[in-house]
């Protein structure tokens, strides 16, 4: 089996001996880059499995490196850890509407670093092709488009349907509002981020309809995912 592929982007030469060190004993392949053009470089070159981020960065910030991967077509959907020291909730916010996938701050445990970066390798899987999605009691039939809690039909408007699908498809992963509104209504159309409110309103009432427990969980200041902890 091939060794997962991570790409370091750091500045900070003794954080990246220490990185490489335990992350190749996690059983990762490790390469790295100083700054965030070199990086880009890089990820051209030889594409990773996974980006390790440091938010602070000369040249280009770990923020705008994050934006531009998320601007190109190969690497829309390359996953990305953004690594900072700055755990104020507005800023972890920040990172996540630029498009990265999660978010720990320093200092951290190695092990869970690992255990992270795993996490979000799996959740970055492409799940689109399969017919059926399933959550908890609920499933999700892409080709009927039909929607089922506990083997009970759910009706769901096409904008609840979409939402629901995206959600399933990343499963206990924090979704800001702006990110909503890209991946279910789309880069050109204009709607405010209050709307993906009033939509998650309906799905919840209409997953909830029976009275089992709250599988959304509204994440303060951040955002929505579906999640056991919803409750």
């Amino acid at each position: 089996m091939m060794k997962p592929r991570v790409l370091i982007i750091e500045d900070e030469a003794p954080l990246v001996t220490l990185l490489r060190y335990n992350l190749e004993k996690e059983g990762f392949e490790v390469s790295e880059a100083a700054d965030g053009e070199e990086a880009l470089v890089r990820i051209a070159e030889h594409k990773p499995d996974i980006v390790l981020l440091d938010w602070m960065l000369p040249l280009v910030s770990g923020i705008e490196v994050c934006r531009q991967l998320r601007r190109m077509p190969q690497t829309r959907a390359l996953p990305v850890v953004m690594l900072t020291a700055r755990g104020e909730e507005a800023d972890r916010v920040r990172g996540l509407d630029s498009g990265a996938d999660d978010y720990i701050a320093k200092p951290f445990s190695l092990r869970e670093l690992a255990a992270r970066l795993r996490a979000v390798m799996r959740r970055a899987q492409p799940s689109s092709s399969e017919e059926t999605l399933q959550f908890d009691e609920v499933t999700m039939d892409l080709a009927a488009h039909r929607v089922s809690r506990s083997d009970k039909p759910i009706h769901l408007g096409p904008t609840e349907f979409r939402l629901l699908r995206h959600l399933m498809q990343h499963p206990g992963r924090v979704f800001s509002r702006e990110q909503l509104l890209d991946a279910v209504w789309g880069h050109d159309v204009y709607v405010e981020a209050r709307t993906v409110d009033v939509h998650i309103r309906r799905l919840r009432k209409a997953l909830n309809a029976d009275g089992g427990p709250d599988l959304v969980r509204t994440v303060r200041s951040a955002g929505y995912a579906l999640d056991h902890e919803a409750r």
